[in-house]
């Protein structure tokens, strides 16, 4: 354990901050019981997680999803070579109530049919990516995948994300773990990792093979068994990881106190809610074509609350 982080004695003082004096704790009062009370109300509660899926068809989003969660989440619908390629004209979310161990999730996986079917990307990012990208950064929290990655050799799948990553930098799109929200050492050292894997290169399978006397989910080829948990084959279980086991709660606070803030001021501003002055922000990199706004350090609380149900 790092000494830093060490939770003082029973009985000992510790100031809370420079400017609270130090207080002299006669005998155990029992504050350690708020945590007791947080993980009581949250397992009868439960969990909310939204999740977007974006890509091609054929590419093996239903099946990833699936894989995430180990649960029939989303059933595949792929258009037969007859059918007309649907176009991306609405989104199409299910949701289903996923319980383990007394935890209850609700999860909303949205899919966006037909998006880029028929555009070739070549190994890179489509123009269509970029765009699509650079506005969808500004609102939610990205993560990009590598597809498929059964069909790319080694060499192939590192030469295809230093490209990936080149083209976020080159076009200035932020995703998962953003750096600028990397609170202390720790977080910093434990994104910097998270981000120089991504893409995460992933193989998705819902189905489980017998593989040395063990069931694993994986992909049976004739050269063999993908397993989709084994990091020699692929980094789905680095995607599971970000996800759900280290950071979706940072996800979700991100997504609430900085996403969905941003673009409550801007519509705020936008619909000239505030008055143009001190009262006006700019907590977000305004997009091309629309009216930048003055910075300023500070929101009037009152004009916020008074208008939050514009702001949908």
């Amino acid at each position: 354990m790092d000494p830093l982080r060490q939770s003082p004695s029973p009985g000992s003082s510790r100031p809370s901050s420079p400017r609270t004096p130090p207080c002299e704790m006669f005998d155990y009062v029992g504050i350690e019981a708020v945590l007791d009370q947080l993980k009581i109300k949250a397992m009868k509660m439960g969990f909310e997680f939204n999740i977007m899926v974006v890509g091609q068809s054929g590419l093996g989003k239903s099946t990833m999803v699936n894989t995430l969660f180990k649960s029939k989440v989303w059933k595949s619908n792929i258009p037969n070579l007859g059918t007309p390629t649907p176009q991306t004209l609405k989104l199409h979310s299910v949701t289903h109530i996923i319980e383990e161990k007394g935890v209850k999730l609700k999860l909303t996986v949205t899919d966006t049919p037909g998006f880029g079917d028929q555009i070739n990307n070549d190994k890179c990012l489509r123009p269509l990516d970029i765009e699509f990208l650079q506005r969808l950064c500004r609102a939610v929290n990205v993560v990009p995948v590598i597809a498929r990655a059964d069909s790319l050799t080694i060499e192939e799948r590192e030469t295809f994300r230093q490209r990936i990553q080149h083209n976020l930098r080159s076009h200035c799109i932020e995703v998962y773990p953003q750096k600028s929200l990397d609170e202390d050492t720790n977080d910093r050292i434990l994104n910097s990792k998270i981000r120089d894997r991504i893409p995460f290169a992933v193989v998705g399978a819902d189905r489980e093979h017998l593989v040395n006397g063990k069931c694993v989910l994986g992909r049976k080829t004739k050269w063999g068994i993908i397993e989709v948990e084994n990091m020699a084959h692929c980094e789905f279980p680095l995607l599971r990881d970000l996800l759900i086991r280290s950071h979706l709660q940072d996800l979700k606070d991100i997504t609430h106190n900085v996403h969905y803030e941003n673009y409550r001021v801007c519509r705020l501003n936008e619909s000239h809610l505030l008055p143009q002055g001190p009262g006006w922000v700019n907590l977000a990199p305004t997009p091309a074509g629309r009216l930048a706004t003055p910075q300023s350090s500070k929101v009037c609380q009152q004009a916020q609350d008074d208008a939050k149900d514009e702001a949908y």
